[in-house]
């Protein structure tokens, strides 16, 4: 039986240790920084279309812009036009343009970022970033 026993401590199969890999950032390449802050801020300014559209369609849909309008009227003693200022084309021509606005902000920062971070590796010599293999 000690054969069956040594036969099968054998062929069980021993986990290797785990490898650690240090590895240090040094450079951030320009043009991949500014491509990929162009598309994060690609997706922002969808995504913040899209969230103003769903919260005008909410607001008007509970009535909260007439209320807003009724209670500005009573304030002002006149009856103004509150309801003309947060129109559907006013409010997404306001959301489109803050988008766009977003759009070459948050580029222009991921580039500035890239070109700050580069200069800054001079003197700091780059992050440690360290790595494990955990197979």
């Amino acid at each position: 039986m000690t054969n069956v026993a040594d036969r099968l401590a054998s062929t069980t199969a021993r986990k290797a240790p785990a490898k650690q890999v240090r590895l240090r950032l040094v450079y951030v390449d320009f043009w991949s920084t500014v491509k990929l802050s162009f598309l994060v801020a690609t997706c922002l300014a969808v995504a913040g279309v899209v969230a103003m559209f769903l919260v005008w369609t909410v607001l008007n849909s509970t009535g909260a812009f007439t209320q807003i309008g009724n209670l500005v009227s009573e304030v002002a003693g006149s009856a103004s036009a509150f309801s003309s200022v947060v129109s559907l084309t006013n409010v997404m021509g306001f959301a489109i343009v803050v988008a766009l606005l977003n759009l070459v902000v948050t580029t222009a920062m991921g580039a500035v970022v890239a070109l700050l971070y580069n200069l800054s590796v001079k003197i700091t010599g780059g992050l440690l970033i360290g790595f494990t293999n955990s197979t």
